[in-house]
């Protein structure tokens, strides 16, 4: 029986560096450096984990936000405002602007690669 998701993988041309991204923007800590290929964990304060591979030479995620397979990655806050005032300090580029929408906060960007992240606070957390 299927009990939860351990990690999603995402590929990048250089994964060092996007997993350094992830740890310095988005705090996550790097739990794992492979030393026989450039596959890095990085693991968010809840536990959940993205492993970073390294992509195929010249392919980069698909565009927009219906493409067909997996098209974004909701990472959760406790204090959205907060959050999302520092990642636009940061430099960060979103995609939408802040929006609050039956008491759940969101808003998406993108990752160094290319990938779309959304942020994102529920008021009252899904069943």
């Amino acid at each position: 029986m299927v009990t939860g998701i351990e990690h999603t993988a995402i590929a990048s041309p250089d994964p060092h560096r996007l997993a350094d991204w992830y740890a310095e923007h988005l705090d996550f800590v790097i739990n794992y450096r492979s030393k026989n290929s450039k596959t890095v964990f990085v693991k968010a304060g809840d536990g959940s984990m993205i492993e970073i591979i390294e992509s195929a030479p010249g392919t980069a995620p698909a565009e927009g936000f219906k493409a067909a397979g997996l098209r974004h990655l909701a990472l959760t806050v406790s204090d959205f405002e907060g959050t999302y005032a520092r990642l636009k300090e940061e430099g960060v580029s979103f995609l939408t602007d802040a929006q609050k929408t039956d008491g759940n906060s969101l808003a998406f960007f993108k990752d160094p690669d290319g990938n779309i992240l959304h942020l994102l606070h529920r008021e009252t957390p899904m069943p």
